[in-house]
Order: C-alpha cells, then sequence, then structure tokens
C-alpha cells in the first residue's frame, strides 16, 4: 500500500500529511521522551532503537517501560500491552471493509502503521469506504499520508530521544508534553457519552488501585471501563424494544 509511486503524487497524498502536521510535534515530543525514558529504564541503546523501530505504539510502551525496569515478569508485561493496545483490535474491525481488497502483507504494514490519531483523522474524512478504483486509490494514498507524517515524527524524535538520552535533562518536561499529546489523542476519541464514561470509569479506576504492584491498576482501569461499557450497551439495547414497541 504505502509503496506504491501513485500514492505519492494523489492530492489526498498531501491531504494526509497536511493533516498530520499538526498533531506532530505533540507527537515529536511524546517520542522524544519515551526515547529518553527507556534508556533510563535500563534498556540498552540496541535494545531501546529495537523496541523504538518494532514497537509503533507509544501508551503500549510507556506502560511496559516501568515493568520492565521494575522487573516485572514478562507475562505481566505483555498482558499489559496487550490490554493497553486493545483498541486496535476495534480499529482493524472497523477499518476492515477499506482494506479487504489489498494484499496481506500490505494490510499488515497498513496495521503496523495505523494510529489512534491516523484512524480518527481518516474515518473522519471517509466514514463510508469506497467501492471504485479511484475512491480506494484516495483513501490509501490519504492514509499512506497520514501515517508517514506520524510514523517520521514519533519514531524519528525516538530514535533521537534514545540517542542524546544522557545529554536531555528532566527539566525540559518533556513527561508533560507527552501527557498533553494523550491528552489531544484522548479528546479526538472522545466522541460520545458513553466514550467519555468510560474514560472516566478507567482514570477513577486507575487512581483508586494506584498502590497495587507492577503497574496492575491499568489492567484493573481497561477492566472496569470495558465492563462498564458493555453493561451500559447491554442495558441500552434492552430498552430499544420497549421503547419501539410503545411508539
Amino acid at each position: 500500500m504505502f509503496l506504491k509511486p501513485d500514492f505519492y503524487r494523489h492530492p489526498e497524498f498531501r491531504a494526509g500529511a497536511l493533516e498530520s502536521l499538526g498533531a506532530a510535534p505533540g507527537l515529536a515530543a511524546w517520542g522524544l521522551m519515551t526515547g529518553v525514558a527507556m534508556v533510563n529504564s535500563g534498556l540498552s541503546t540496541f535494545e531501546a532503537l529495537l523496541m523504538g523501530l518494532l514497537v509503533f505504539a507509544g501508551s503500549s510502551q510507556l506502560a511496559a517501560i516501568p515493568l520492565i525496569a521494575a522487573g516485572a515478569p514478562m507475562w505481566v508485561v505483555l498482558a499489559t500491552g496487550c490490554c493497553v493496545n486493545l483498541r486496535f483490535v476495534v480499529f482493524s474491525a472497523h477499518l476492515r471493509p477499506y482494506m479487504m481488497h489489498l494484499p496481506r502483507w500490505q494490510r499488515l504494514l497498513t496495521g503496523y502503521l495505523t494510529t489512534d490519531l491516523s484512524y480518527v483523522l481518516f474515518t473522519r474524512r471517509y466514514p463510508q469506504h469506497g467501492g471504485t478504483p479511484d475512491q480506494l486509490l484516495a483513501q490509501q494514498a490519504y492514509l499512506a499520508g497520514n501515517c508517514g507524517v506520524n510514523w517520521l515524527a514519533w519514531v524519528g524524535c525516538s530514535v533521537l530521544g534514545v540517542l542524546l538520552a544522557s545529554l536531555i535533562p528532566t527539566r525540559w518536561g518533556l513527561g508533560f508534553a507527552g501527557i498533553l499529546a494523550l491528552f489531544g489523542i484522548l479528546f479526538s476519541l472522545a466522541s460520545s457519552q458513553l466514550r467519555w464514561v468510560s474514560a472516566g470509569v478507567a482514570g477513577a479506576a486507575a487512581v483508586a488501585a494506584f498502590a497495587l504492584p507492577f503497574k496492575l491498576n491499568i489492567l484493573l482501569a481497561i477492566a472496569a471501563a470495558v465492563a462498564t461499557c458493555l453493561l451500559l450497551e447491554a442495558s441500552r439495547a434492552a430498552r430499544l424494544p420497549g421503547q419501539a414497541d410503545k411508539s
């Protein structure tokens, strides 16, 4: 998908890249902070560079780094990373109709490069998948430009943070910049009352269970948010037939 020259000459490629540029500074600061954190957590330069290039998932990396530094069991690290990234299962299910005409290796590459921000911007611009070759090309070109800018901003600054970790003082406030980037993604995704409720439940559970070892409060927060949303959706679905009968 991202290797075809037609994409880079398409107007939608430039449109996708330009829309991502607004968030690029926040992603760059977050990536720089993550690169520094990987080295400061005890990873070697090679390990940090490998993680920065292969694990293109900032929230998962930030959740795993303190666990690695604390010597947590591998299953805890993997379970935490998996739970933090469970949202991508929903993203991929939604994007499936847009991608099923592509070869498997291109779908895998697209899955690797697609982030929260890319998903939000892409589905906002293309709420319905196209069926004609021109529409499919436009969608793929837009996503290629969008994901390309995100990848360069994140990975480039993450690698820079790894290489310059010993030279970057903590008083720069890079951690706060990373939090601001996360808030930007949160406000983009929280587009319904149910999502705001899930975010509130997750935050409250994470704070309440903060004393748990190995950052298990993150797992508890995710489980509480998912369980709450499932209960609310089931309750709403149960009310709908009754409302239909009354009408």
